[in-house]
């Protein structure tokens, strides 16, 4: 859940650059890259670095979303805006789980 104000800092498109042809990846065997070498099993796929990693501030798990807080589970379950943590929904009259 996002409140209208913070709908506005959300990204547009997933993957903004078009893969080009003569490309620096585009070329198989140039530099350390093996060819068809199975990426997710390769040693940098374990020591990746992600500056935009956060936490939820309830409870501690990963957020998916940047600049978010909150994650969206915490976000529906107490009607809170995911980015900012005003409140969006009023959910007292609402019958939810406790995961």
């Amino acid at each position: 859940m996002v409140c209208k104000k913070c709908e506005k800092k959300l990204t547009g498109v997933a993957a903004p650059d078009k893969w080009k042809e003569g490309s620096n990846n585009a070329v198989a065997g140039k530099g350390n890259r093996k060819i068809n070498q199975n990426k997710l099993l390769s040693k940098s796929a374990k020591i990746r670095f992600n500056p935009y990693e956060t936490k939820c501030k309830l409870c501690k798990t990963k957020v998916h979303q940047q600049q978010a807080h909150y994650c969206q589970q915490c976000a529906y379950k107490r009607g809170i805006c995911a980015m900012c943590g005003k409140q969006v929904l009023d959910t007292t009259g609402y019958k939810q789980s406790s995961k």
